[in-house]
């Protein structure tokens, strides 16, 4: 698990039930602020070739590049998309393995995204978790345009057919319809979530958000539980999860924020508690006078009468 003063983070893969080799690749370097998931594609032997071969590319190319941070990431996505193309060419047993990936780097309090295919990348914050990327998918399409539900688009059967990849053709950095670019602020009560789609096609975002609500400081256990809860739920694929919190966020389930509840509901009372004495107070001095009023003007109306009678 990594810590820094902005942030706390924890990678963690993990095959699934089914399968007995791992194609999914996870990196994080606190240092740099770079936070990667990739899903190799093809053979056994071909996608886990390309998984190690974008995972190797990517950190060479981004500790060794400086400048823009989107030219530094389209730069280093597809140096790693040719190197793998080209391995490819050289070997009749790697041809057509590819990956897609999913990889973040900080750059002060903003993220930096580059995507290409069907892993993802949520952010969490006040209370809600939201899918940032696209799936380069027919079906992903169709999820994100509303046409398909979560649940249906889980299910369907052309679940895990991409559009884009990491390694089938040779591309440019600023090649269109290839790397996907997103950016966003990163609030010290925020937290991202990148993951392979081993997890996202057997939990749902909901399911997802209950485990991160739990979290209370230990970004390894989140990533341990998302994992767990892929696997109960069939673990069909390899399963990757990148977790990161940033340096104020507290899951809504977690004892620490519980107790801040606790603290804030005394806090308030105790605020509100002089509020109403003041409120009281010119109520209480109203009563007293108007009484007091009303008895002199009863005496003097009693003298009056007195007088009256005695002429």
């Amino acid at each position: 698990m990594g810590v820094t003063n902005k942030w706390r983070s924890a990678a963690l893969t993990d095959p699934g039930r089914l399968r007995a080799e791992n194609q999914d690749r996870s990196y994080v370097d606190d240092t740099l602020g770079v936070f990667l998931v990739i899903d190799g594609l093809g053979g056994h032997a071909a996608g886990e070739k390309a998984a190690e071969s974008a995972l190797e590319i990517i950190r060479t190319e981004l500790e060794a590049s400086s400048g823009d941070t989107r030219q530094r990431i389209r730069a280093a996505i597809a140096a790693a998309n040719n190197r793998i193309y080209d391995l490819a060419q050289e070997n009749e047993d790697w041809r057509g393995m590819a990956c897609v990936l999913t990889l973040a780097v900080m750059n002060d309090d903003r993220v930096i995204v580059g995507h290409v295919g069907d892993s993802r990348l949520y952010l969490i914050w006040n209370g809600a978790m939201r899918k940032l990327t696209s799936d380069h998918s027919p079906v992903g399409e169709r999820e994100d345009r509303g046409e398909l539900t979560e649940a249906e688009a889980m299910l369907h059967p052309r679940r895990h057919e991409v559009f884009r990849d990491v390694g089938t053709r040779r591309h440019e950095p600023e090649d269109e319809e290839f790397v996907e670019m997103k950016e966003f602020l990163f609030k010290p009560d925020a937290a991202m979530l990148l993951c392979s789609d081993g997890l996202s096609d057997l939990i749902t975002s909901t399911e997802m958000s209950e485990i991160i609500d739990r979290y209370d400081g230990d970004a390894a256990q989140v990533t341990r539980d998302l994992v767990d809860a892929a696997n109960r739920a069939g673990g069909k694929d390899n399963i990757t999860a990148v977790f990161v919190a940033g340096s104020e966020f507290l899951g809504h389930d977690s004892p620490q924020m519980a107790e801040a509840r606790v603290r804030h509901s005394i806090t308030r009372a105790r605020e509100s508690a002089p509020a109403e004495v003041t409120n009281q107070g010119p109520s209480r001095v109203r009563r007293v006078l108007t009484s007091r009023v009303a008895f002199l003007i009863y005496g003097f109306a009693i003298g009056v009468a007195l007088a009256l009678a005695w002429r």
